[in-house]
């Protein structure tokens, strides 16, 4: 794969328009494609909506001091626009294919065909399905062995974190290639296995529903469940990943709490996940045992206190939170 490799994005909705815009400010010539079957004029208003969609973006990270107004134009020269019929000329050329068209298996499976019927035979292939398993497309493309589903969050040209989940039959090769590929674009990618909700959105979802659970109970109102969210839970999480807090803390401290919850709410929703409990009872209790989700036996516990709180110092100063002590 060349180093600014040709990337074609099929579909040309948000998400499509959001990773174009990923590839093409870090210098890839991207070839944005709309498969549909539309009238000259029909066409012309997608491609005018697309190309303003990325535009847009692009001077809102200017408007907010990211680059140089003058860098947009620079920037969308590297963005072509394809309809049905130039679109397969223009996919000859791509080294990597992402397709972001809408969630429906015949939509897609359609997609796939088309794609595998143009594309180079060492392109890489990816989904960008919220809802699909991978491996329930990998079949649906020739050449299996490259194609991946890559779970973007969305605002595809802001959040870092993408998703990758390998068919069952991707080669090593490709998915280095792939990682590589997302990791020069600044993107981080995570590894998970195909599974219902991948990491995020399984997650995000158990959050959500329990605070709305919370609302609905009355234990507190709205402004105050957001408030508590943003400046307890999402103010933490931003310097800590979850099973690393359980670490932080100590792995009693949630199995206890757990416990107690479970009891009292009168809901085993609230148990302690099998993983915690084994812990518990083996003493992997986290930073103060040595041991936990992770090892710190060959570490500076101390050391990484000390950055871990220099980080909430920092996030409090960029919050505006960061209050200066009363010196009488």
């Amino acid at each position: 794969m060349s180093a600014r490799a040709r990337v074609a994005v099929v579909g040309a909705g948000r998400m499509g328009t959001g990773i174009a815009h990923a590839f093409t400010y870090s210098g890839h010539p991207v070839t944005l494609i709309d498969l549909k079957d539309r009238s000259a004029d029909d066409q012309e208003r997608v491609e005018s909506t697309a190309m303003n969609t990325i535009r847009d973006s692009l001077s809102l990270l200017s408007t907010l001091g990211v680059i140089e107004e003058a860098w947009v134009n620079r920037i969308m020269d590297r963005v072509s626009f394809f309809g049905l019929q130039e679109a397969p000329t223009a996919l000859k050329t791509a080294e990597v294919v992402f397709e972001a068209v809408p969630e429906v298996l015949d939509i897609k499976r359609e997609t796939y065909a088309w794609i595998s019927s143009w594309v180079r035979r060492d392109a890489l292939i990816a989904s960008t399905t919220s809802s699909f398993l991978v491996d329930e497309l990998a079949h649906h493309v020739a050449g299996p062995e490259r194609f991946f589903n890559t779970h973007w969050l969305n605002p595809a040209f802001l959040i870092p974190l993408v998703e990758v989940s390998p068919s069952e039959c991707a080669g090593q090769e490709q998915t280095r290639h792939l990682l590589e590929l997302l990791r020069s674009v600044g993107k981080i990618p995570v590894l998970c296995k195909a599974s219902p909700g991948y990491i995020v959105p399984r997650l995000q979802a158990l959050v959500m529903n329990e605070a709305a659970r919370i609302w609905e109970e009355g234990v507190a109102t709205v402004d105050d469940i957001d408030t508590a969210s943003r400046l307890g839970f999402g103010f933490r999480f931003a310097v800590l990943g979850l099973l690393e807090f359980i670490d932080w803390g100590g792995g009693d401290i949630l199995y206890y709490v757990s416990e107690y919850l479970r009891d009292r709410l009168g809901d085993d929703r609230f148990a302690p996940a099998a993983s915690v409990r084994r812990n518990m009872q083996t003493g992997r209790l986290g930073m103060r045992s040595g041991q936990g989700f992770y090892d710190f036996s060959n570490m500076s516990t101390e050391s990484y206190r000390m950055e871990t709180l220099r980080k909430f110092v920092e996030l409090l100063r960029h919050l505006e939170l960061l209050r200066p002590p009363v010196v009488e």
